[in-house]
């Protein structure tokens, strides 16, 4: 169901990204956030597959919506503050750190409590979310969108947005490899024991969130196409790292995880500042190009 899950997410953007921009960021959110739990309790009481399926399906339906809601959200209020390069970081940042350590987590639960406690788990956040969201989340799509509805074809003629796009796509792109392929090098090369792998592979997220921290200075000092250029060339560095420890070496945190770390500050470097370059000619339709951003 992950492959069926991951396109649904894609699909579910392009439609609840133009839509945000028509009804507003809050009843997207509180609509996904809504159909999320209701199909997270439906995934955990399914007695049969084509049931599991079709809850997961509405599952990533909901994710979707909640997705580009909250990064649109995110866009609106922090698109010309200082402070935006850290709260894109951070937001990028999340969007690796949790996927990574769901499945550890996932592992856990599963293990004690059985596999519908997942699910259930995952209802309970998100009701928590809805409830947070229901009396503090306020709508924050520019007044001036209700008049007007721009259409979305620039987003795909602008240069800036590919450019960009394509460099978060870089980025998050080597992380989510890196950790599809993490457990085959250190638990069944390695021979890390879990807990063990666990550690490492949270170092390489305790860096991206460290170097988070100081986006605000490296985009005042290179500038965004700045920042972007070189977070490419340390994701370069990280691979041609990892090239050599794989021919020369054998697998351990010196020949995987330490160049991980290059690639990390790489991936923060662009990630932070992808957002603002891509995104920067499209407020009044920032819903809609928040969820090709993320499509993509």
């Amino acid at each position: 169901t992950l492959s069926l899950y991951m396109v649904m997410l894609g699909v579910g953007q392009v439609i609840f990204g133009p839509l945000s921009d028509r009804i507003g960021r809050r009843p997207i959110l509180l609509a996904g956030a809504t159909a999320f739990v209701i199909a997270s309790l439906g995934a955990a009481w399914s007695s049969t597959a084509p049931a599991f399926v079709a809850f997961r399906l509405l599952q990533a339906v909901g994710a979707s919506a909640m997705l580009v809601a909250t990064f649109a959200t995110v866009r609106d209020v922090y698109a010309n503050r200082p402070e935006g390069v850290v709260i894109y970081g951070l937001f990028s940042s999340m969007l690796a750190f949790v996927p990574a350590l769901g499945p550890i987590a996932g592992v856990l639960i599963g293990e004690f409590l059985g596999w519908q406690a997942i699910f259930i788990t995952l209802a309970i956040l998100a009701m928590l979310a809805l409830l947070n969201a229901g009396f503090r989340w306020h709508e924050t799509r520019p007044l001036d969108q209700v008049k007007t509805r721009r259409s979305v074809l620039p987003i795909f003629a602008s240069p800036a947005f590919w450019v960009y796009t394509v460099g978060f796509s870089a980025g998050m792109g080597t992380y989510f490899v890196f950790f599809s392929t993490a457990p085959r090098v250190l638990i069944g090369q390695a021979e890390y024991s879990e807990i063990g792998f666990s550690f490492a592979f949270a170092t390489v997220a305790l860096v991206m969130i460290v170097t988070t921290r100081f986006a605000k200075s490296f985009v005042a000092r290179w500038g965004i196409a700045g920042c972007v250029a070189r977070g490419m060339a340390l994701l370069v560095c990280g691979a041609v790292l990892l090239g050599i420890g794989e021919l020369y070496g054998s697998p351990s945190f010196l020949t995987f995880i330490l160049p991980m770390w290059v690639v990390a500050v790489g991936i923060v470097f662009t990630v932070s500042v992808t957002a603002n370059g891509a995104l920067a000619e499209f407020d009044d339709i920032a819903g809609s190009a928040v969820a090709f951003y993320f499509c993509v």
